[in-house]
């Protein structure tokens, strides 16, 4: 039977490199906003933004989009996104979740539609993206998180472990976890029920918590890695890049390793 995903996009205005991030300007609209708008483009189920402040909920719906309300103290964006759902689909309708990072006004709409037909395949519980590393200087950074997979195809991996160090050992690729995520339902329901794991802990890695609980994550290998922001740097190269996208440029995006 085919899927029938929905986009959740969660979005809170705690942040401490860049304070009220979801609503900062960016071409003339929202962040959060262009947010949406991008996964509108990715035309695989509906949009529904996840929020925890009542002026992004405002944002959203004055640009003719959808939000809801969420608790403002949820640890993470899974929780945040389950707790949409159950208000956005009580009924469970959709049957695959995926989730968009409200901080990527410039993903397109190919690699969000990568992840979710992963789930084409049944044995799959989760999927999310990677690329490869293509500068020296991130192979050991801490901060690039690798994936250790078993190559399905050139353009597919089955996760073994993701992690902040250089891993795998050896002579080949190494691959860059890009956090946008797509769920079975019922595996997003078990993954935000389970406890913190040992490994999650210690890599500070939420993902690993479904795979020591066994669950399958296959990976979608695209050609860059999405533009995030995080910081006042950040959002003013996001204004540029919309900017050159309005005159009629394509999203260069972020070759894995660039600036």
């Amino acid at each position: 039977m085919a899927s029938r995903p929905i986009l959740l996009i969660p979005a809170r205005m705690a942040s401490t490199r860049l304070p009220g991030k979801p609503l900062a300007d960016i071409a003339g609209l929202p962040m959060i906003v262009q947010v949406l708008r991008r996964a509108e483009e990715a035309d695989i189920g509906p949009v529904v933004v996840a929020c925890d402040d009542v002026r992004v909920h405002e944002a959203v719906e004055a640009a003719g989009g959808r939000a809801v309300m969420t608790r403002s103290d949820h640890e993470s964006g899974s929780d945040r996104i389950f707790e949409a759902l159950g208000l956005v689909d009580p009924e469970g309708v959709h049957d695959v979740i995926v989730n968009v990072q409200g901080d990527l006004p410039t993903i397109e709409p190919a690699p969000i539609r990568a992840a979710a037909a992963l789930l084409d395949d049944p044995a799959v519980d989760i999927g999310t993206l990677t690329a490869e590393i293509r500068v020296e200087e991130e192979r050991a950074n801490p901060n690039v998180v690798k994936v250790v997979g078993a190559p399905l195809s050139a353009e597919r991996l089955r996760a073994l472990y993701f992690t902040r160090a250089t891993a795998p050992y050896g002579e080949g690729p190494l691959f860059h976890h890009i956090g946008l995520y797509a769920y079975r339902r019922s595996a997003l329901a078990r993954f935000v029920s389970l406890p913190q794991s040992a490994l999650e802990k210690r890599e500070k890695l939420e993902q690993l918590r479904a795979l020591e609980a066994g669950m399958r994550i296959d990976v979608a290998v695209v050609d860059t890695v999405p533009f995030g922001v995080d910081t006042p740097d950040d959002l003013s190269r996001a204004r540029d890049m919309l900017a050159a996208a309005s005159a009629g440029t394509r999203f260069s995006g972020r070759r894995p390793g660039a600036a």
